[in-house]
């Protein structure tokens, strides 16, 4: 699904040149779970948005089932992350004044989904994620976990092949944390390719396949079992 050649990102200030990335090269097989990790300033968090194509690598190749996009115009960017991506962050990143309802339909009112299918779709995710008796609260009525859920849902209302998600459990006490796990255990288990950044090691024990990042190279990748 992914594939990435000698991918390289630069930052650059008046006075300083930071490699954040340094001829990275890896693959990503759809239905993956790969865990990225690795210490604070590694890159990690670089390389995820450049995967999202939220950003672009200063030079490098990056394809996206087999069609090379590091080259892509804002435009075709956009449309390529509506149709296949979805997106989980640790600060949740859910709109304060729209309503649960409302922040996880948002996706579909950007494709123009009709009304009837919008209402279907956020109800069954709603259920999905247990977070039905929710729907008229806005975000900060809602604990973390269940903002969390809220995210979630918001991220896999388009179906999306690919969930990208930045250290989805950071903000969370343990046993919420692993209530998102579990979810995106099952998300994975139906077919959808997950990469995730994280620093906790029984987070990326879910995974098939943790690469470690370092100073913004791949210095090390285990392949797990498959839970």
């Amino acid at each position: 699904m992914i594939k990435t050649n000698n991918l390289m990102k630069t930052f650059r200030t008046d006075e300083v040149e930071t490699n954040a990335l340094n001829n990275v090269n890896l693959e990503i097989n759809e239905g993956e779970f790969v865990a990225i990790m690795g210490p604070s300033g590694c890159g990690k968090s670089t390389l995820l948005n450049i995967l999202g194509l939220l950003d672009n690598p200063t030079s490098g190749e990056l394809f996206f089932n087999d069609a090379q996009v590091d080259g892509y115009s804002e435009r075709q960017r956009t449309n390529l992350r509506k149709e296949n991506i979805g997106f989980v962050f640790q600060s949740f990143n859910l709109i304060e004044e729209l309503t649960i309802y409302e922040n996880i339909e948002l996706p579909l009112l950007y494709m123009k989904v009709s009304s009837s299918e919008r209402k279907k779709r956020v109800n069954e995710v709603l259920d999905r994620m247990k977070i039905a008796h929710r729907t008229k609260h806005f975000p900060q009525q809602l604990s973390g976990g269940q903002q969390q859920r809220a995210a979630i849902a918001r991220a896999v209302i388009t179906n999306p092949k690919l969930i990208l998600a930045d250290e989805p459990t950071g903000n969370l006490d343990s046993a919420n944390g692993e209530e998102v796990m579990n979810l995106l255990t099952q998300l994975n288990e139906a077919g959808t390719t997950i990469v995730m950044v994280t620093h906790s090691p029984s987070d990326a024990d879910r995974s098939h396949r943790i690469i470690q990042l370092f100073d913004g190279h791949i210095v090390t990748e285990n392949m797990r079992q498959k839970l």
